[in-house]
């Protein structure tokens, strides 16, 4: 699990000042839900959220109106990220302007992370590849 999480932020640093873009899924054949616990990393104030998990997302997303009711303060981007859709179209969402970072608990896990701020209509949370990578969940 390490080796991977290292391989990941190898990437990240790699890749830091290209322009970077995540894709994400139109509509997934099988939902897979769950809850967890976000809480504020200032505040220490944390809420219960669903969260979708989604091979097909490149990133950990989180929905921008989501973030702006509940308080959660927002870092603004040094350079916007491009969102595709899988079809390689432009998402008429717009792209990732800003980021949080986040607590996230999960059955006794604490771990901090930062997810990529967008518009994702009735979705609260989206887990994709990241979190898939570094954790290789077991999911019936």
């Amino acid at each position: 699990m390490r080796k991977k999480v290292k391989e990941l932020k190898e990437q990240r640093e790699k890749t830091k000042g290209e322009e970077r873009v995540v894709r994400c899924t139109m509509q997934p054949l099988r939902a897979v839900w769950m809850k967890i616990g976000l809480e504020k990393v200032d505040t220490h104030e944390g809420i219960t959220v669903n969260v979708l998990l989604d091979s097909g997302a490149t990133g950990l997303f989180i929905n921008k109106k989501f973030m702006e009711d509940r308080g959660f303060r927002m870092e603004k981007l040094e350079r916007p990220i491009k969102v595709t859709n899988v079809d390689s179209t432009h998402n008429s969402r717009g792209d990732i302007t800003h980021e949080v970072e986040c607590n996230v608990y999960y059955k006794g896990h604490r771990e901090r992370m930062k997810f990529n701020v967008c518009n994702l209509g009735r979705t609260e949370v989206i887990l994709g590849v990241p979190l898939l990578a570094a954790h290789n969940p077991e999911i019936d």
